[in-house]
């Protein structure tokens, strides 16, 4: 991290972590139960964030940083949780629109939408950016697909258990087992084109700050 911006990067993440806390805080409010509430990928990869990010506030104060593997995991399901709500649940002609539902929803649950779908992914992608030094690796972003992969899986034994899956495109009832294998595939590997996209991010981010010259602690390294 460079030295002159540590304090604006710890300013950030304590912006960061006030910012989940408000997201989560005020869907949790307009929220029926506290255990629906948590179900959702977005309250799962929001506190992540605020976790992490009150983390790398205290690395920066002490001149250190996270590893970027960590970080960029951190940073690419904040992008998903973006994008599929904006590109997907928020799409009024796709397949899986939540937009009638998001529109009756109560102004808590709207105001946290913006805060946990829309604020939060800016500034982890923001931190990302022009904050950190270590260089993601290609691989990474195969890696960072186990915690979707995980998710699916407990989505999917909660729905069996419940009768009630978070997202359209892992409801068994309405799809079935073969519809949300087909979805899992696509949204697999998109995610993957998302990670790719986060690492290739990082890279040209850091190329920039340090100068064109080769760096040695990479070398060699992907």
């Amino acid at each position: 991290m460079i030295d002159g911006g540590r304090w604006v990067a710890v300013a950030l993440r304590i912006v960061t972590v006030l910012a989940v806390l408000a997201g989560v805080g005020v869907t949790a409010a307009g929220a029926d139960t506290l255990p629906g509430l948590l179900s959702y990928f977005t309250i799962q990869s929001n506190l992540l964030l605020g976790c992490f990010a009150g983390y790398a506030a205290v690395l920066a104060c002490r001149g250190a940083e996270a590893p970027a593997a960590v970080k960029g995991a951190v940073t690419t399901y904040m992008v998903i949780t973006g994008l599929v709500y904006h590109l997907v649940l928020m799409n009024g002609t796709g397949e899986f629109s939540m937009v009638d539902a998001a529109a009756g929803a109560s102004p808590l649950i709207q105001l946290g939408n913006q805060l946990t779908h829309t604020l939060t992914p800016i500034l982890a992608v923001a931190d990302w950016l022009l904050f950190d030094r270590s260089r993601a690796r290609w691989r990474h972003a195969a890696l960072w697909l186990a915690y979707p992969l995980a998710y699916l899986a407990f989505a999917l034994v909660r729905g069996l258990v419940t009768g009630h899956y978070p997202y359209p495109f892992v409801d068994v009832t309405e799809l079935g087992y073969g519809g949300v294998a087909v979805n899992t595939l696509v949204f697999g590997s998109v995610f993957y084109l998302i990670g790719l996209a986060v690492v290739a991010a990082n890279r040209a981010a850091t190329t920039v700050r340090r100068g064109p010259g080769p760096d040695p602690a990479v070398r060699g390294a992907d």
